[in-house]
């Protein structure tokens, strides 16, 4: 998704203000699925608008996610895909990334 069009979708969900987290990757470190600036909005059933790069580092943001859309309080969680279950099929991409996730309120 183009930025100009996430940034549309941000807006619709601040004005009809239905529950939902934006998590945004602030840093990356060797190889990640997708860069910083990349966006993805969860909303309190768990669908995704946009993608932060797929699969269990994903799975880990939406579960962060559902977490901030019940606090209200934003997080920076560690996406660490350096070694796991799928590391040594080349399963994951041997990064890591920061990734801020905010309620939009």
């Amino acid at each position: 998704m183009r930025e100009h069009e996430m940034i549309n979708v941000i807006h619709t969900f601040l004005q009809i203000k239905k529950p939902a987290a934006l998590a945004t990757i602030v840093s990356t470190k060797g190889s990640t699925p997708r860069k910083t600036g990349s966006k993805m909005i969860i909303t309190s059933t768990g669908a995704l608008i946009g993608t932060i790069g797929g699969g269990c580092g994903e799975g880990e943001v939406i579960k962060k996610a559902l977490e901030v859309i019940k606090t209200g309080k934003p997080v920076t969680h560690n996406v660490d895909l350096t070694s796991g279950l799928l590391y040594e099929d080349g399963g994951i991409c041997g990064g890591i990334m920061n990734v801020f996730i905010e309620p939009l309120q």
